[in-house]
């Protein structure tokens, strides 16, 4: 479970130059496109890391801001051996000064599937897409509590913005920060501030 006593601030990050990556699961598991009743599945998974108050309020996020758009192929699914969704992540876009920029959304993976390379292989695939597209720069927003996230986006080639945004978000870069320094190791945060862009 995401520790939400650790303070919410706008965190921006942007990849530029990103390659294709090849997408590495456990025995069995496979990614696959939105089907339909995968709105139930999102919401649950959604739910369980507290983003949403119920599964009806989540499902019902997801068909408005997803599934009214038609872009079902960009929305990745994480199947396990037995079929059972364990995590999703989405292709989308989002406007930044007016024009419609690469963003990927909603990066989740059930708790007792982490630390298996589950989301890195979400997290590529989604990139994959983009990159098919040309797809360049994508941008992704976070909070501080997602810490795990944010060092995998670094991992993949995103840099923390200083100013940068896109969609509504108001940058809130050094609040971030300074909240990551008492969440991650002072390495780690030297790592990020160190190839963080205006």
């Amino acid at each position: 479970m995401l520790d939400r006593t650790i303070p919410f601030f706008n965190t921006i990050l942007r990849c530029d130059g990103y390659f294709p990556r090849r997408v590495t699961l456990p025995d069995g598991y496979r990614i696959g496109a939105y089907q339909p009743g995968n709105e139930r599945d999102w919401a649950r998974l959604e739910c369980a890391v507290g983003d949403f108050d119920s599964e009806e309020e989540a499902a019902a996020y997801f068909r408005e801001k997803y599934l009214a758009a038609g872009n079902r192929e960009d929305i990745l699914f994480l199947m396990n051996g037995r079929g059972a969704v364990v995590g999703s992540c989405i292709a989308w876009t989002d406007l930044r000064e007016g024009e419609q920029v690469n963003s990927l959304h909603w990066l989740v993976v059930d708790e007792a599937e982490q630390g298996r390379g589950c989301g890195r292989a979400l997290c590529a695939a989604v990139m994959n897409r983009f990159y098919a597209r040309n797809g360049r720069p994508v941008y992704a927003h976070t909070q501080p509590w997602s810490w795990k996230a944010i060092l995998l986006y670094a991992s993949m080639g995103f840099r923390l913005q200083k100013t940068d945004t896109f969609g509504a978000y108001v940058n809130q870069y050094e609040d971030a920060v300074r909240t990551l320094r008492g969440v991650l190791t002072e390495a780690q945060v030297r790592s990020l501030e160190a190839r963080s862009d205006q």
